[in-house]
């Protein structure tokens, strides 16, 4: 696992690509947070808060990790090296989990390179420091937790193609039901007397638990048991593509 992990690093930061995608992800989150031609502009808030990142982030991180993971087993299929990796002495989960953790590294460099804001924010207001420093990391929290899904969630898409244009919009479109799908369905007005465990198969339920600084097990559970499934069922779809 240890050498596909190293392997998938030093694949990305070898590849323009990959740098590029960082890249864009942070001109245009900084573009959004600081810019005077975007309405969420931080400096046009009356208090200094990173309300408007956590906010933002879930959507961005919608087309960033789809495209960091597009390639994680699609081009293994369309080069036809998968057998190879398949073959190896190693249980099918440990290559997963070994692509899995080196997109989650290179998501949480892309968060840890956001925290300029919160210094910058910190030096910025009114009143040096005046910021709710729990409240942010807290949110950071939530922040990378949901990544860790959209994560699996782009992994798997992944292992079902040997298209990387239709593993990113696979997805793309998969992280999003999860994010809004359950949200929305428990709107709905006739479907009231069970709106709230509708929302709670959600990710944007638990997200926002989390980013608003409550810490509960269940929402932790609810993580890491979701990762637990999808990561399976990766599993299971390269073993029969495979058989």
């Amino acid at each position: 696992m240890i050498a596909i992990y190293k392997k998938e690093i030093s694949l990305f930061f070898g590849s323009l690509i990959g740098q590029l995608i960082i890249g864009v992800f942070l001109i245009i989150n900084n573009l959004i947070l600081w810019s005077d031609f975007s309405e969420f502009n931080i400096l046009n808030n009356s208090y200094a808060n990173m309300d408007v990142f956590f906010n933002i982030a879930p959507i961005l991180f919608l087309f960033l990790i789809p495209a960091i993971s597009m390639k994680t087993f699609s081009e293994e299929y369309n080069i036809g090296t998968i057998e190879n990796i398949i073959t190896k002495p190693i249980p099918i989960y440990q290559i997963i989990l070994g692509k899995y953790f080196s997109v989650l590294t290179i998501v949480f460099l892309a968060i840890f390179l956001t925290f300029i804001s919160v210094i910058s924010l910190y030096f910025l207001g009114e009143e040096l420091g005046n910021l709710d420093l729990p409240a942010i990391f807290g949110s950071y929290l939530g922040l990378f937790l949901l990544s860790t899904v959209y994560t699996s969630v782009s992994v798997f898409a992944s292992s079902l193609t040997n298209n990387q244009i239709f593993s990113f919009i696979l997805g793309l479109l998969l992280s999003t039901f999860l994010f809004y799908g359950f949200s929305f369905v428990g709107s709905i007005e006739y479907l009231t007397p069970i709106n709230f465990i509708l929302q709670q198969f959600g990710l944007s339920f638990h997200y926002d638990v989390i980013s608003n600084g409550v810490l509960r097990l269940t929402d932790f559970i609810y993580f890491f048991s979701m990762n637990f499934l999808i990561i399976y069922l990766c599993q299971v779809v390269i073993f029969n593509k495979n058989k």
